[in-house]
């Protein structure tokens, strides 16, 4: 334990050396630890771990509260479910995507070094991983000529557009993918506490994440989507997909330090009950009510992703109930009334696994496709993807449910019941499209900025807009600015990108995959 203790310990270091203001920086960096000094399988384990803790942060501090999953009403402090974002968080985030992306650059060149065939292929899926959220957060990025100054290259990179980003990122899939098929040996299988060494998972990961991404991109013909996702479902000996969930890519924590999970240390006060709430538009997505507003039936998983208020002074009819997000201040009181909260007792433990990508979201991406005619079988084929990935979705968290305050067990026959019901039925749904987006949404709970990047690309669900959100003139944010110290350090490259994005540096500006920008003609 002591030496993996300082495996992490000296990951850590380079990943926090690797934090500065942007692209530039990052790459002279003259603390950052130089190719050779250190195995490429000393940066793997705190990149995987650290990787998925942060990934982790941002699911529960932005992601859940700009699509409000939550809302943070327990105070002033923290309003970003009010669009109260500045800077100081563009360039928080900014950093975290381009460091870890830096470090897996590391990473590959340590392996190509040392000829390390398996960690080269896992090191561009997890470029891609990154990258991928740095551009969908921001939208045109440095891509070709990132990280390049530590070889002498420029120190302004410029910006591709995102068309470019993402072809770049499909042709380092393309690559990875090529290396996984050689089957090269995983040198140091313990230290993968996600596949264990296994190859022909992580294989099957890259391209997952390349469905994924086709799947962002599938507004735009001239990417070609619907032929590229063809192609992959037609050649599953040349691109291995997720087939359970027993391939989800899903870091494991033993509880032992440091594999802790992030939130380990959180008791429920700090977590959720103090501030962050359940929303009531996440209510309304899983709890149907009859005609005097009993709550006659509800999403099997929402007792394992939320707990409802103990307190019978509250909540003495014993309901789930969501707060306001992007509430006023003089609303809040009243909308906190007995408020539903997360339910620390699953996610603030110290052995809680935490996913990148699950199986769900593979047959979800298929199911739209399906329906679509992007891919065969029409929508037949739809509605199986469809049942597939809500199963699977539920059965993922079925898993979890023994460690609520109240265990919940979750039956194949509930499964079944909830297919059937109003919120879930394939066959009374007027609109399959908006189901699948729907349902897939609810499936990105506590998976990083998924569900924030699918509302921007299909526009479910159809969320309220608080009347609190003046921050942003009522206008859910549509990407992250560039922060202020790559306007000053880069400022040629960086206006050129904004011309070319249609709009100004702030948070209403589209991204190009988006819906927004698809329909305006950007």
């Amino acid at each position: 334990m002591t030496y993996l203790r300082k495996l992490l310990t000296i990951g850590l270091v380079s990943l926090l050396f690797a934090c500065t203001s942007d692209f530039e920086d990052i790459n002279t960096n003259p603390n950052r630890t130089n190719v050779g000094d250190i195995k490429a399988s000393g940066l793997f384990e705190p990149l995987l771990y650290n990787g998925i803790n942060a990934w982790q942060n941002y699911t529960w501090f932005w992601n859940n509260e700009l699509i409000q999953f939550t809302a943070f009403t327990g105070g002033g402090t923290r309003q970003e479910h009010r669009y109260f974002i500045g800077d100081q968080n563009w360039q928080s985030v900014w950093n975290t995507y381009a460091r870890y992306t830096n470090n897996a650059l590391h990473m590959y060149d340590l392996s190509v070094a040392q000829n390390d065939q398996s960690l080269q292929a896992v090191a561009l899926t997890l470029k891609v991983l990154y990258m991928s959220n740095l551009t969908d957060m921001f939208g045109d990025v440095p891509y070709s000529e990132a990280f390049q100054a530590r070889e002498g290259g420029t120190t302004e990179p410029k910006f591709d557009s995102q068309k470019e980003v993402y072809e770049q990122m499909f042709a380092d899939l393309e690559t990875a993918n090529s290396l996984y098929a050689e089957n090269p040996v995983f040198i140091k299988p313990a230290l993968d506490g996600m596949y264990g060494g296994n190859i022909q998972q992580w294989r099957k990961f890259n391209n997952a994440l390349y469905l994924r991404l086709l799947c962002r991109v599938s507004g735009r013909d001239e990417m070609g989507s619907a032929t590229k996702m063809t192609e992959i479902l037609n050649n599953p000996s040349k691109y291995p997909l997720f087939e359970s969930n027993e391939d989800n890519a899903t870091v494991r924590f033993s509880g032992a330090d440091p594999y802790r999970s992030q939130f380990a240390n959180t008791n429920e006060n700090g977590f959720t009950s103090s501030g962050r709430k359940l929303t009531e538009q996440l209510i309304k997505m899983t709890v149907i009510a009859d005609d005097f507003g009993n709550q006659t039936y509800e999403d099997p998983r929402l007792a394992i992703y939320g707990k409802k208020n103990p307190n019978y002074l509250v909540n003495g009819v014993n309901a789930w109930k969501g707060t306001i997000a992007g509430c006023t201040e003089t609303e809040q009181s009243a909308a906190d009334a007995g408020t539903s909260w997360l339910n620390a007792a699953v996610f603030c433990r110290a052995e809680m696994p935490a996913s990148y990508m699950d199986y769900a979201e593979v047959q979800f991406i298929l199911a739209e496709a399906a329906l679509k005619g992007s891919i065969a079988g029409g929508e037949l084929a739809a509605k199986q993807y469809y049942e597939n990935a809500v199963t699977a979705s539920i059965e993922k968290w079925a898993e979890l449910g023994q460690f609520s305050e109240t265990p919940v067990e979750i039956s194949v026959e509930n499964i079944e019941a909830f297919l059937a019901s109003d919120l879930a039925s394939w066959d009374n749904a007027t609109n399959k499209a908006e189901l699948i987006a729907n349902q897939k949404f609810l499936s990105l709970f506590w998976i990083g900025m998924e569900a924030y990047h699918e509302y921007r690309r299909t526009g479910y669900p159809e969320l309220t807009i608080g009347r609190g959100t003046v921050f942003n003139d009522y206008v859910l944010p549509t990407r992250f600015a560039y922060p202020n110290t790559t306007m000053a350090t880069n400022n040629a490259n960086a206006q050129e990108a904004l011309t070319r994005m249609g709009g100004e540096n702030n948070m209403k500006t589209p991204v190009w995959w988006s819906k927004q920008a698809i329909e305006s003609g950007n």
